[in-house]
């Protein structure tokens, strides 16, 4: 039979195992990088509609992450989103890459993509991506389709 300092000193490890493994699970949820100092380059890229996109979303290039997003403003001049990418020094992409804003799925995370162009000149170190698609919004691609099919609906005959 176990002594009562045992049992507690047992008891008191799996609650630490356990604090640990939550504390595990919230930074991997948060996409929170950690000590990971990997070399980065900062891009910007401006939007009409960034959606429902947030800093630190993914930025993937042929469903790889590359980046995240590191902020979001507004452009008071143009009236568009500017969103900052922190992308990998080791993954440079050319001057005419497009960036799209995507969803995973068909109601999951929005994240930035990446279609790399065939440029011979790089993105460097504060640069502006010039072209872009905004989001798609799942309320506007509905009232399209219910305005259309209100359209092609026949009058009725009067008499």
């Amino acid at each position: 039979m176990m002594s009562r300092a045992t049992l507690d000193l047992w008891v008191g490890f799996f609650v630490a195992l356990g604090c640990a493994a939550l504390i595990f699970l919230a930074m991997k949820v948060g996409n929170f990088s950690g000590l990971n100092s990997v070399p980065t380059y900062v891009v910007e890229a401006p939007f009409d509609n960034i959606g429902g996109l947030k800093v630190r979303a993914p930025v993937k290039s042929a469903g790889v992450v590359v980046g995240r997003v590191a902020g979001i403003r507004f452009d008071a001049q143009r009236y568009r989103a500017v969103v900052r990418l922190e992308l990998e020094r080791q993954y440079p992409f050319p001057r005419d890459t497009i960036a799209t804003i995507l969803t995973s799925g068909l109601l999951g995370e929005q994240y930035v993509g990446l279609e790399a162009g065939g440029d011979v000149e790089m993105l460097s170190n504060g640069e502006t991506v010039a072209m872009t698609q905004s989001a798609v919004v799942l309320e506007k691609l509905i009232s399209q389709f219910m305005f259309n099919r209100a359209a092609e609906t026949p009058a009725p005959a009067s008499k």
